[in-house]
């Protein structure tokens, strides 16, 4: 099994990254504030930094360590990579797949029946846990809805069928998702999901999370030979990294909607660290991303049992098994492919 190591983060913007031996160095205005050792370090994400020098970005390319340019409100830029080392008949076959609408569809329909099941047990995880602070029967309703929902997925003739079911199924996830935050009510409200820009505290940090984990399915695909763009329910389009955005899905509401909210109701993150801009978007400033970024490592460090591997492993680790798993059914490994199933 891969090892996590540690993603360094970069969120202040007038940061320049360079290479001294073996270690990275920080510098601003050019005078040297830090040094991380290179060999300690999986990924650098830089967020609106001044820039990373040529012999930092060709050492990482090197040593098949990943440099991510990202925007100060978490939107992915660029990444620095050098050839690509992908096996090419797994990625053949996964480009005669991606043209096949049914052979698509029965991967497609995996992943979201895994995103719909998943959304189910955050209600039912909320209902366990604070029943006496919630209307417990339109959970209940809610939860019925998105059990219902994961059948229909997997009867699904078509992608636009599917997309359907999807999309009115988000929409009475969404729906009660004001409701479970419990914590700083005042401060962190939610009316529905919104981006680009985001224009509330909590589509904000949504963003920011759905942002890093994308991340994190890219390289998982690309570190067992897939295409991250050539996705299988997301369509093909230039720059949209379409098979990380199709994986995404199994872990937005238990990597990343859970996260969030946790963020609110232990008040680890405060309205103080948000900016409100004159158009109406609303971002985590500086503080507001190192608090964050802190937790979100914190979360990839923690174990969870796989529920198909049946191994413990870290939570950072989950898309690269996943992306796994996904290649060994591309190779007929496996009669389907094994989404990711919380509970």
């Amino acid at each position: 099994m891969k090892k996590l190591l540690n993603t360094l983060y970069i969120t202040t913007p007038d940061r320049y990254i360079s290479l001294d031996g073996e270690n990275v160095v920080i510098s601003a205005e050019r005078q040297e504030i830090a040094r991380v050792p290179l060999h300690n370090l999986e990924r650098i994400m830089l967020f609106g930094g001044a820039g990373a020098s040529p012999a930092l970005m060709g050492k990482c390319v090197s040593e098949s360590r990943e440099l991510v340019f990202m925007s100060r409100s978490g939107k992915f830029l660029a990444r620095v990579e050098g050839e690509v080392n992908g096996n090419v008949l797994l990625r053949r076959k996964q480009y005669r797949v991606a043209d096949k609408p049914q052979e698509s569809l029965k991967i497609a329909r995996n992943i979201i029946a895994a995103k719909l099941y998943n959304s189910r047990w955050v209600l039912e995880r909320t209902i366990r846990d604070h029943s006496m602070r919630i209307d417990t029967e339109l959970f209940k309703s809610k939860s019925l809805y998105l059990k219902n929902a994961v059948d229909n997925a997997m009867k699904a003739e078509n992608i636009d069928i599917l997309r359907g079911i999807e999309g009115e199924a988000a929409s009475v996830y969404f729906s009660v998702f004001d409701d479970m935050i419990l914590q700083q009510k005042d401060d962190f409200k939610f009316n529905g999901r919104n981006r680009r820009p985001p224009l509330d505290r909590v589509n904000a940090m949504l963003s920011f999370a759905y942002s890093l984990c994308t991340s994190m399915c890219t390289s998982a695909l690309e570190a067992v030979g897939l295409d991250a763009y050539v996705g299988f329910m997301h369509t093909d389009r230039p720059g949209r990294r379409s098979l990380a955005l199709d994986l995404l899905e199994e872990f937005r509401a238990v990597m990343c909607d859970r996260f969030v909210l946790t963020m609110i109701n232990k008040r680890t993150i405060s309205p103080d660290h948000f900016e409100m801009r004159e158009d109406g978007a609303v971002l985590l400033n500086d503080d507001g991303r190192r608090a964050f970024l802190t937790a979100w490592q914190n979360r990839k460090d923690e174990e969870i049992k796989h529920p198909f591997l049946e191994e413990k492993v870290q939570w950072g680790m989950i898309p690269y098994t996943q992306a796994l798993l996904l290649s060994r059914y591309l190779r007929d490994d496996l009669d389907s492919y094994p989404p990711f199933l919380w509970k």
